[in-house]
């Protein structure tokens, strides 16, 4: 084991940053993967309870599960961590605080939480209770990590979009501002292609919210391509939102350097094979590069074989392999498109067709009893595989013979790829990694001998989180005649410590004389001092609970007569210049502008202001901001706006000075995260969160003044937001905005599903893109609903209409406001989806 031996380097501002040996942390969807995380090496789990947490299609744990497993992880050396990810409505708050309570009684060693409100609850319960901010909480610069500390959180888990550049840069800027938190990164699993906690894909095509653990992964699916109206020939390459699984394997000592304190294998919804799998290869992994790092070698220790180890990765489950976003963009790299589902690994093309078998080159070992599939380019078909019963090898071919009948041989063809996607073999040596009955994975303790002849013997060990057992012998030491007790004896009695989770790793002999003891009794004192440490270790945390103070706002402003529509307001919002001079001739005196190029913003102010001194114009910046990217911040301060809808933690800090709404993308939720806004940050209003329905809606407006808030009545929702740019990948040959054309500017472009709707894509000023939905939607039904509750401001957004149906669509919302135009004549007569936020809800009489 090596030691933790922490180092420090100069980094290129001459500042100085402790570099420790990185915790691994492995998920657990139940018992079993806790188990294989544990006796593979995992320093900590994670892993979600029956209610709030991202991964509700999981078996995972209970409430009543927690004392045992935390004793039990606790007696390994291994944390627990729970995932309290998912954004929480205003009427879960009182089942939120019990569950807290009940988490935080239990001794678990830290929630890892989205939402701003929870975190805020969390300290009313507890002052000292660990917060991490979840990946769901979208930090991707140092605001987010000052951010989330100011919340009281002490690990930040950085966005998967994170490059190791820009880990390393924010490090460098947290420590000089002094916000340094410990970082947090995923090194290997399935990645997410649109920014986690800003994906309303799920909800906008099924009424699932992927914030609410609900993600129906529609980024799985085929997708057509079209650009300016014609149907792009994408050839087998229709897997477009699917990128490969993210492996950190080779980017490990650069991950070390970057001074990230967790490495994070994704998985909760794996099986424990997979968890054996991932958590054993990155042990070894990273305790080789550690040693490595350090500069130091160890006795027995094992070098990591890299081929068997991505072996074991590609079989357990594996979409392919990428290094993802860890070492910079790479749009052609990340998403190979051929294939959203595990594949496994490529064993070759097929070259000819045999009575049941077939000819090939293989590329990769395989053995009788593997399973294969046939892949023909269509996965979204049925495909053609079995296991194989056996495989004969002539030159540098071989011919693989399956069970008569197996397969249909109308369904194979030559030049078919195949895959092998099964290791029996492997599966059972996964399997008995951590079905033992004594433990696989051992920590190291180190042990202390003190005594003289005529004094009793006295034993102390220490583990590697510091607790200290003693025990001490009822018979004193004795003159030895003959052989002393020497060290050597010493730590072959002491080291015997098979059936427990502990190897003696240093031995300090403080025997004074010559001492004879005998052997029985030594080894009684050894099983002593290690079930007392074993107790000490299994006791739970103690963290401080107090009874909380109410969550319910301590004031709040008279809201408006229920029926007086008279002070409603709308406020288009607009994406083009030709929607801004169509709404700048009707009476608005509040337009919201959002521009793929923030170097256009000046010129929308000037036309605002030539159009008329009394109206307003508000910037709407890019929706995520990365560290480095501060030219974009430039051009927001010097374009003369009246103020900005901040979308991010940048914008919360870099646009302070401003006048500030919040925006969708703050993902406000409750109250508690409404009230933490508005007083720390100052903003005029907030925009409620687009995963709330109108019933979820109603509970978050009945704690607040429902004045303060903007509620978007019409919008194409904004469905997949993410780093990995569509036109780049398939639009041209270059890695990234460097070398790609930049074919964003010249085509008009959209993704078809496989029910034929056409979504729009957009790309921004960080070469992001957004997939909106094909079709609008309308919360016009409830209008009158939100009028009664008092909410006076309300957001209209467009996309792609030209300027006439803008002037048509803020026509009629103003009739729905006036109450001449019924929410149902509305939307049919605008042919939209008739629903608010996720699903339709009902919006609750006050």
């Amino acid at each position: 084991m090596p030691k933790l031996i922490p180092k420090r380097l100069a980094s290129k501002q001459e500042n100085t940053r402790l570099v420790t040996k990185p915790e691994l942390l492995s998920p657990a969807g139940n018992w079993d993967c806790a188990r294989a995380a544990v006796e593979n090496g995992a320093d900590a789990i994670y892993f979600g309870l029956e209610r709030f947490n991202a991964r509700m299609r999981g078996k995972n744990f209970t409430v009543a599960d927690l004392p045992e497993l935390m004793a039990y992880l606790h007696s390994r050396g291994v944390k627990g961590y729970v995932t309290f990810n998912i954004l929480v409505f205003s009427d879960e708050i009182d089942d939120a605080r019990d569950f807290l309570r009940s988490i935080i009684a239990a001794g678990v060693d830290a929630a890892i939480v989205q939402d701003v409100g929870i975190c805020r609850l969390i300290r009313k319960l507890s002052p000292d209770f660990p917060i991490h901010a979840s990946t769901q909480m979208s930090a991707t610069s140092e605001a987010g990590i000052a951010f989330a500390k100011e919340l009281g959180a002490s690990v930040v888990v950085l966005a998967r979009e994170t490059s190791l550049n820009e880990v390393a840069a924010i490090r460098e800027k947290t420590i000089q501002a002094g916000t340094e938190v410990p970082i947090e990164l995923f090194v290997h699993g399935a990645l997410c292609v649109a920014y986690s906690g800003q994906c309303l894909t799920s909800e906008a095509l099924g009424g699932r919210s992927a914030n609410r653990g609900e993600c129906a992964q529609a980024c799985r699916l085929p997708y057509d391509l079209y650009s300016d109206g014609k149907q792009v020939d994408l050839g087998n390459r229709r897997y477009l939102l699917s990128p490969q699984d993210l492996s950190g394997l080779d980017a490990l000592p650069q991950i070390i350097d970057a001074g990230v304190a967790t490495l994070k294998i994704e998985g909760r919804l794996k099986a424990p094979e997979y968890v054996a799998a991932v958590t054993k290869v990155y042990r070894q992994a990273l305790d080789s590069a550690w040693l490595d790092y350090i500069g130091e070698t160890e006795n027995n220790f094992v070098e990591f074989d890299k081929e068997e180890g991505r072996y074991a990765l590609e079989m357990t489950f594996s979409r392919g392999l990428s290094d993802g976003w860890l070492n910079g963009i790479d749009n052609q790299a990340l998403v190979h498109a051929r294939f959203g589902k595990k594949r496994g690994l490529k064993l070759g093309t097929v070259k000819s067709i045999e009575k049941d078998g077939v000819t090939l080159q293989l590329e990769a070992p395989l053995k009788a009893g593997d399973g294969v599939v046939f892949d023909r380019g269509r996965p979204d078909e049925k495909e053609e595989g079995g296991r194989i019963t056996s495989v004969d090898t002539k030159s540098d071919e071989s011919y693989i013979r399956f069970l008569n009948n197996s397969i249909d041989w109308n369904r194979v063809n030559p030049g078919d790829t195949l895959f092998k996607t099964s290791d029996p073999a492997l599966d059972k040596e996964l399997r008995q990694s951590y079905q033992v009955e004594q433990p696989n994975y051992t920590r190291p303790i180190s042990a202390s001998v003190y005594g003289e002849p005529g004094k009793p013997l006295t034993l102390e060990i220490r583990d590697d989180e510091g607790r200290v057992a003693r025990a001490e012998s009822t018979e004193p030491i004795q003159e030895a005649s003959k052989r002393p007790l020497d060290s050597e004896t010493l730590r072959k009695q002491l080291g015997r410590l098979g059936n427990t989770p502990f190897y003696l790793d240093q031995l300090d002999n403080q025997l004074q004389g010559d001492c004879h003891f005998p052997v029985s009794q030594l080894n009684q004192i050894r099983r002593d001092a290690v079930d007392t440490l074993t107790t000490l270790r299994r006791q739970p945390l103690r963290w401080r609970l107090t009874d909380g103070a109410t969550d319910h706002p301590e004031s709040q402003a008279q809201n408006p007569e229920p029926n007086d529509s008279s002070s409603a307001r709308i406020i288009p919002y607009l994406r083009s210049f030709e929607q801004l001079e169509a709404a700048l001739e009707l009476p608005y005196q509040e337009l919201y502008m959002e521009l793929e190029d923030p170097r256009k913003y000046k010129q929308a102010v000037q036309l605002v202001r030539e159009a008329s001194p009394e109206k307003q114009i508000w910037v709407a910046p890019p929706r995520m901001f990365k560290t480095g990217e501060d030219w974009v911040i430039k051009q927001l301060t010097e374009c003369g706006a009246d103020g900005f809808l901040a979308r991010n933690h940048e914008h919360l800090s870099s646009l302070s000075n401003f006048p500030l709404r919040g925006d969708f993308s703050l993902n406000v939720s409750n109250h508690l995260t409404a009230e933490y806004l508005f007083e720390r940050f100052q903003l005029e209003r907030l925009t409620a969160s687009y995963d709330l329905n109108a019933t979820q809606l109603a509970a978050l407006l009945e704690n607040t003044n429902a004045e303060q808030f903007e509620i978007t009545l019409h919008q194409h929702m904004p469905m997949f937001h993410m780093e990995h740019c569509v036109f780049c990948a398939f639009l041209s040959d270059g890695k990234d905005f460097r070398d790609c054309g930049r074919p964003c500017d010249k085509h008009q472009v959209s993704i078809k599903d496989r029910t034929g709707m056409l979504h729009p894509l957009k790309a921004d000023a960080g070469c992001r893109n957004t997939v909106f939905n094909a079709k609008a939607q309308t919360g016009a039904e409830f209008a009158q609903d939100l009028l009664n509750f008092g909410v006076r401001n309300f957001r209209i957004e467009f996309l792609n209409e030209s300027p006439q149906e803008v002037r048509e669509t803020l026509d009629r919302y103003e009739r729905l406001l006036a109450g001449t135009l019924s929410g149902q004549s509305l939307w049919r007569e605008l042919k939209l989806i008739n629903q608010l936020g996720v699903t339709r809800g009902t919006l609750r009489e006050r």
